[in-house]
């Protein structure tokens, strides 16, 4: 995805002084069978500027494989395209001094406001016919505050195809009930929408 300038430099601009890293596209083809929404990008995704590329990106494709899609079939996006990240101060054993680290953390409601147009010009451009949200940043960027995964889960938002899902961690965690659960729906919904 290449953002017009514009939309690059009001992002910038709404976002200036907030501890963000970088602009990470979302990625996938126009009017894509399915949308993923995250919550933000993380290191790795800044660095190699790929969507869901670190160890939650491995459990997607995994997923996205066992209903018979690849990240090709796909969009790939975020409620946040920049990384958002903490400053501590630790003492490293190995270096015996105190380092300062930057760990990725959540967006803050204001992080996601400002980088509301990012997503809105993506979900514009690629038209999905199903969007899932993973996790609460994406749920509630979508839906308005006050939304939750655990009261979402499983169901089809006002009529349209969208879809509350889990957080990508659980996904990364193995093959537990809601990553199935997570399939299956998934896999009904694709029915539903081809039919």
């Amino acid at each position: 995805m290449n953002y017009p300038q514009e939309l690059i430099d009001e992002v910038k601009k709404r976002s200036a002084g907030m501890r963000l890293e970088g602009i990470n596209s979302g990625s996938g083809p126009k009017h894509p069978r399915l949308m993923i929404i995250g919550e933000a990008p993380g290191r790795n995704e800044i660095v190699n500027n790929i969507p869901f590329s670190g160890d939650a990106g491995k459990e997607l494709n995994k997923s996205l494989a066992q209903i018979g899609l690849t990240r090709d079939d796909v969009y790939i996006t975020s409620a946040v395209r920049s990384r958002p990240y903490a400053i501590k101060k630790v003492f490293s054993k190995r270096e015996n001094k105190e380092v300062t680290k930057y760990p990725n953390r959540k967006p803050t409601k204001k992080e996601v406001l400002a980088h509301a147009p990012f997503l809105d010009y993506e979900i514009d451009y690629a038209q999905p016919k199903l969007i899932v949200a993973l996790g609460n940043t994406g749920l509630e960027r979508l839906l308005g505050p006050g939304h939750k995964i655990s009261k979402e889960h499983g169901k089809v938002i006002e009529n349209t195809p969208f879809y509350g899902s889990i957080h990508k961690k659980m996904v990364m965690f193995g093959q537990n009930k809601n990553t199935r659960s997570f399939l299956n729906i998934i896999q009904l919904l694709f029915f539903t929408i081809a039919n």
